[in-house]
């Protein structure tokens, strides 16, 4: 890779970092970089790469804080990890052109729900979901975190704040446990399929951690407007480059 690539690389780390520290669905932006310069066939095994280094750095943080609900989060992992394995094996077996068209889709969906601010998720409520439907959601939850994995915390945040009846935090804290807890498994598939580069996600995953320390140092809390229309922007910009390229 050129020296330009690798730049592009940690940059679309960054912004990542940072988008999803203020808005959330930052992988619409490392997506299509990471296509452009390493194709779809790789991308979405190198992302876990990413997202691992991200989620490790979570994970510490809110235990550190005493934010994740582990009782709760011990009986999830099992049909969240069984559903990302089923995900990420199919993924495995899609050819880089079926790829491209389904990270298309996805960065669009995703970039759309960064629009949509849910009312009453600041509160803890009543849980809504109950056995069995809670195993099913969080295996279809891991389904699609194994498959894409692009967006994936807004479908955890929707089955944990007003699924299962967590504020923001704790929700937030049992995210990135699962997301942790499933990704070592997903990833091993990828790696067994040769479906991941290791140098560009190790170059977005540190790019992302210092966006995320930006933004949180920075305590961003005006810009997420501004930032959730140049997220669409972008978002839809790239699906078209990858639909029609």
């Amino acid at each position: 890779m050129s020296v330009l690539e690798l730049s592009a690389l940690v940059a679309a780390g960054v912004a990542a970092g940072f988008i999803n520290t203020v808005a959330g669905g930052g992988s619409v932006i490392s997506i299509p970089i990471m296509v452009e310069i390493i194709g779809a066939g790789l991308t979405n095994g190198t992302l876990r790469v990413a997202i691992l280094l991200q989620n490790i750095s979570g994970v510490a943080g809110f235990a550190r804080g005493k934010a994740i609900p582990w009782g709760m989060v011990a009986p999830l992992l099992v049909p969240t990890t069984a559903g990302a394995v089923a995900g990420a094996w199919l993924a495995t077996r899609l050819s880089a052109g079926d790829l491209k068209k389904v990270f298309a889709v996805a960065v669009v969906l995703v970039a759309v729900s960064v629009l949509i601010k849910p009312k009453g998720w600041d509160r803890i409520a009543e849980p809504r979901l109950r056995q069995p439907w809670t195993s099913l959601v969080f295996l279809g939850v891991g389904f699609y975190g194994g498959f894409v994995q692009a967006g994936v915390g807004f479908l955890f945040l929707a089955a944990l704040v007003p699924g299962l009846g967590l504020g923001l935090v704790k929700g937030n804290g049992a995210k990135v446990a699962l997301i942790l807890g499933y990704l070592p498994f997903a990833l091993l598939l990828f790696i067994s399929a040769d479906q991941v580069h290791w140098g560009a996600g190790a170059l977005v995953g540190a790019g992302s951690m210092v966006g995320a320390l930006l933004a949180s140092t920075l305590a961003v809390k005006k810009g997420a407007g501004w930032i959730r229309w140049v997220l669409v922007a972008a978002a839809i910009a790239a699906a078209l480059r990858m639909l029609l390229a």
